[in-house]
């Protein structure tokens, strides 16, 4: 597959194949620490059994998560990241009409038009801080059967208002109409249960949450997320809507020992909440104005050619141009150690004040 052909990241491989060495990727959101030395040992543990077959059902993994989220183990699915998921959620439904918001994370409309779906889009606008507005509740018309939002969102980084939040899901539960909320970046926020969904989901069966342990545990290459319903019917089936023996035996034990390491999370956490004003101060610095974000990641307008000169430097963000509803100039970094931090300042210094 050609780099201009991938659809997410900044194909770390592909620089590695081309320069022979290891680039500094911003364009990754995860925690700064990367994984645990838990979870590794976990892992390295687990491997003298990885000759026997996973656990379809990841029952150790998900009494862990039941703990973990409070809810029911019967409410909850592992899969092999929550790509795998979104996938298999598209799947399990009666293709008909899902909505989006514009820009938002690519997979959403990928797997359902994927499986038959027709995809509408709302636009959200910069005039509006690329925030939702009520008049996304006007587009879930009567042709809507599936609502995927993701909260905060990706690649701007901005959350819906609360009461909004909740003004959607009413409508949507009065409708019959699924809710589908991704909360793979919640746990960078200030007060992630502040703004997570997950006490609604008793009263409403055709709320889902999807989760991910790539983000706030650092384990993107591990492959393993997980989603939250109380409709046991739908987390059911979805065994049935994919290849069986989709979460490795690692990949459990990994996420079983992450959710032990405490301490990790925090530090992580951490790190962004003393690096992030930083680095947005940094970027006003260099002229640039129009930056967003809420989570561990900023989203922000610069020339166009910004992620093309950055890589000839060793430094990858990602050039968000490919996400509808946004033209070429738009970028998102992750915010990392301080370290590399300020080497992707200096980076960027040297190409928006001198133009190397």
């Amino acid at each position: 597959m050609e780099t201009d052909k991938l659809t997410h990241g900044g194909d770390w491989a592909g620089f590695e194949t081309e320069y022979g060495k290891e680039p500094l990727d911003f364009s990754m959101n995860v925690n700064p620490l990367g994984i645990s030395m838990h979870t590794r040992l976990a892992i390295s543990k687990a491997g003298g059994k990885a000759y026997r077959y996973p656990d379809p059902l990841c029952r150790q993994l998900r009494a862990k998560l039941s703990l973990h989220e409070c809810v029911p183990s019967s409410w909850i699915y592992c899969g092999n990241g929550a790509a795998d998921i979104i996938y298999r959620l598209a799947a399990v439904m009666e293709p008909a009409r899902l909505l989006v918001t514009s820009p938002t994370f690519s997979e959403y409309e990928t797997a359902f038009a994927a499986n038959g779906w027709e995809v509408s889009h709302y636009r959200l606008r910069e005039d509006n801080g690329f925030r939702l507005d009520k008049g996304f509740i006007d587009a879930i018309d009567e042709r809507v059967s599936a609502v995927f939002l993701c909260e905060p969102n990706n690649p701007t980084g901005v959350t819906t208002e609360r009461e909004l939040l909740i003004e959607i899901l009413q409508f949507c539960r009065d409708r019959g109409i699924m809710l589908i909320i991704d909360e793979c970046f919640n746990g960078f926020l200030e007060e992630p249960a502040e703004h997570s969904m997950i006490n609604f989901l008793p009263e409403y069966d055709k709320l889902v949450i999807l989760k991910a342990f790539t983000k706030l545990y650092g384990m993107a290459g591990i492959r393993l997320g997980y989603c939250l319903c109380s409709n046991c019917d739908l987390t059911g089936g979805l065994y049935r809507y994919g290849a069986p023996w989709n979460v490795s035996s690692l990949a459990q034990e990994a996420g079983i020992a992450a959710l032990e390491d405490r301490n990790h999370v925090r530090g992580g956490r951490r790190i962004v909440r003393e690096q992030k004003p930083w680095l947005l101060d940094s970027l006003k610095a260099l002229g640039i104005t129009r930056i967003y974000g809420e989570a561990n990641y900023l989203f922000f307008r610069s020339r166009p050619d910004l992620a093309e000169t950055l890589r000839t430097k060793g430094i990858l963000i990602r050039d968000c141009s490919n996400y509808p509803g946004l033209e070429p100039g738009w970028f998102r970094i992750a915010v990392k150690t301080e370290k590399d931090n300020r080497k992707l300042v200096e980076a960027m210094k040297e190409v928006l004040q001198t133009g190397d």
